[in-house]
């Protein structure tokens, strides 16, 4: 994992306080962050990156695509909250959840999680890969825009994921919950 704090010179890092969930989620409702795109990461506040025309046509193929194999079966949630251990809140660019109610509280877990990056890879891959196989995601994917692939994690064990391929561009990536579902690499790529 990433250390997700600067060294300070003769600060230990046993000194650093980390935010707690809901101390981050009383300074969101306090409008602190309003004109920020953050999320909290271990404890950290996080800026998210701002979104180039590859990274939104990632989503937004991706949003159609799920949506429409998914509907009445679970719900796409497009950047929007996931309840992680207590010191995480990641809004990760897409999550396919259960059903539920939308309207009583986040999730807290997901059949599937995907990050879309340019340059957040390492960060996407190191970081906040780690976080969702301790939360249990049984299936994380990392579009890399800039390489054009796709890389998909699976089998979450002792917070890492066992099982981690990158499909070629011709191939498709049958979803482990919805085994009915499959998602064309070239189509997310926009190929």
């Amino acid at each position: 994992m990433i250390e997700l704090w600067t060294n300070l010179p003769d600060v230990d890092s046993s000194k650093v306080r980390r935010l707690k969930r809901d101390e981050y989620d009383r300074m969101v409702e306090l409008g602190m962050f309003e004109r920020e795109h953050v999320e909290l990461i271990r404890g950290v506040i996080v800026r998210m990156s701002p979104q180039g025309a590859p990274h939104a046509g990632a989503i937004e193929a991706l949003t159609e695509l799920l949506v429409t194999r998914l509907v009445g079966r679970a719900r796409v949630r497009v950047q929007l909250p996931l309840l992680a251990p207590d010191d995480s809140e990641p809004e990760p660019d897409l999550a396919v959840v259960d059903r539920g109610n939308p309207h009583q509280a986040h999730p807290a877990a997901a059949h599937l999680v995907i990050e879309v990056a340019r340059t957040s890879g390492r960060y996407d891959r190191d970081t906040k890969g780690p976080l969702y196989a301790e939360m249990g995601v049984a299936e994380y994917w990392v579009v890399d825009v800039a390489a054009r692939s796709i890389t998909v994690y699976r089998d979450p064990r002792d917070g890492r994921y066992a099982h981690v391929e990158t499909p070629e561009t011709t191939e498709s990536i049958t979803l482990v919950a919805f085994p009915d579902v499959s998602i064309r690499v070239a189509t997310v790529l926009g190929l």
